[in-house]
């Protein structure tokens, strides 16, 4: 099961490399900084509407279903993007990369998460951040890889075209592994010797299950959306600008940033951002959801702190502070979903996982936009290197405040919000209990 997952999420973590394409798109078509991350914010927005909405569909349909879908939207965005590029039609490569290309995002990046919730019920938030992983270290493959075919095809639209059209063909074929091999355990199925817990003495993690439409009813959903919206928008910004980002903090020293180390730093973030995903998450079954999050938060903004106020002085002081904060923005993804199943139960896990994604559609709106306005309004008001980004890190540091804020107000759910045994049905089951 991880292999099917990691097949899926290792492809659609794409998104994270969008940077090593943002260079070659502003020459090639006149593009400003803010332009060239449209593709890349509607990405993120679709990632979350489609989520929202397909949630449902995706634990009714099962997600052998969920990740064909999620390929076929996926490929099928890049195949738009090559189409737009080689036309010079901009608006296509936002309409593919980022509306067709977003959906296949929201879908395959749900679609293994409730899986594997079944199958390491012991573990969850190891299986969450098994599940998820492969998304953060989807531009470890991408960046060099997108990197070496540029460098190949060229950086004129037509070597731009023929990457996106590569990328489109590989990835259909690489997303098929995990359609072909994903698998739901039985019902019942329970790992061997593990018995399920009779109460739990953690406060925040209930016996309880509560339905999705319940879900969005309760203080502790909306609570929660804060705190990943913030932690999101904090780390987002920064992976979406990281290529031209390091090369502009330290344009003005001896020793410069190649546009080749540049994505390296890029694949290196990709790197921390999976690692994080599962070597947190896997911490928070040890600590628990909640003193999780006071890390990802608070040393965080710790981090942003000492790149605002030093990075320009040490580079390794800026790769380290940014290798940290990308392994929490991970970790943050990858703790949700148990961070929810703790709060709501097993029942509609998945579909409430998807509604709460709609927090990372608008951080991928308000990262990127904080990040590339204020660089854009601060380069035409003359200043350069650290100064480009100076204020947009100061923001990030208070958004961290109020979601660590939110953490803290976050307390157990309602039995009110509670499925009552006799009113409770498996999603896949009709009124009549016949199968569906």
């Amino acid at each position: 099961m991880p292999p099917a997952a990691l097949s899926v999420h290792l492809a659609i973590g794409q998104a994270y490399a969008w940077s090593v394409f943002k260079p070659p798109l502003e020459s090639s078509l006149g593009l400003s900084g803010t332009q060239s991350a449209l593709p890349f914010q509607l990405g993120i927005v679709m990632l979350g509407l489609s989520a929202a909405f397909g949630g449902t569909l995706v634990e009714r349909n099962g997600p052998r279903w969920a990740m064909f879908v999620s390929m076929a939207c996926f490929s099928s965005g890049f195949l738009l993007s090559a189409l737009g590029v080689a036309t010079r039609q901009y608006w296509l490569v936002v309409f593919g990369y980022g509306f067709v290309g977003g959906i296949g995002l929201g879908i395959g990046y749900i679609s293994p998460v409730s899986t594997l919730i079944k199958w390491f019920p012991d573990r969850p938030g190891m299986a969450t951040g098994i599940a998820i992983m492969g998304f953060g270290g989807g531009a470890l493959i991408a960046s060099p890889w997108s990197a070496q075919m540029l460098s190949s095809f060229g950086t004129a639209t037509g070597g731009i075209a023929m990457t996106f059209l590569v990328h489109g063909l590989v990835y259909a074929v690489f997303m098929t592994m995990g359609v072909l091999l994903v698998r739901v355990p039985a019902d019942g199925w329970k790992p061997k010797g593990w018995s399920p817990p009779a109460a739990s003495t953690r406060p925040l993690i209930t016996s309880a299950d509560v339905s999705a439409a319940n879900a969005i009813r309760t203080p502790q959903f909306y609570l929660l959306w804060v705190v990943l919206c913030c932690n999101v928008t904090a780390g987002i910004g920064i992976l979406e600008k990281a290529a031209p980002m390091i090369r502009d903090f330290f344009a003005g020293t001896q020793a410069p940033v190649a546009v080749g180390a540049a994505a390296g730093f890029v694949a290196l973030l990709s790197l921390a951002n999976m690692a994080g995903r599962f070597v947190w998450s896997s911490t928070s079954d040890l600590i628990g959801r909640k003193n999780m999050y006071r890390v990802y938060l608070g040393v965080g903004g710790l981090l942003y702190l000492a790149i605002a106020l030093a990075g320009d002085s040490s580079k390794p002081l800026f790769i380290l502070c940014a290798i940290g904060i990308l392994s929490f923005y991970g970790g943050g993804f990858a703790t949700v979903p148990a961070y929810l199943k703790d709060l709501f139960g097993t029942y509609q896990v998945g579909a409430i996982h998807g509604r709460l994604l709609t927090a990372w559609s608008t951080a991928g709106v308000l990262g990127p936009l904080i990040i590339n306005a204020i660089a854009d309004s601060q380069k035409a008001a003359g200043r350069a290197g650290p100064d480009l980004y100076t204020t947009s890190l100061f923001i990030m540091i208070g958004l961290l405040v109020v979601g660590f804020l939110a953490n803290e107000l976050i307390r157990p759910v309602h039995e009110r919000f509670h499925e009552k045994p006799v009113q409770r049905l498996d999603p896949q089951v009709t009124e009549k209990g016949q199968a569906v």
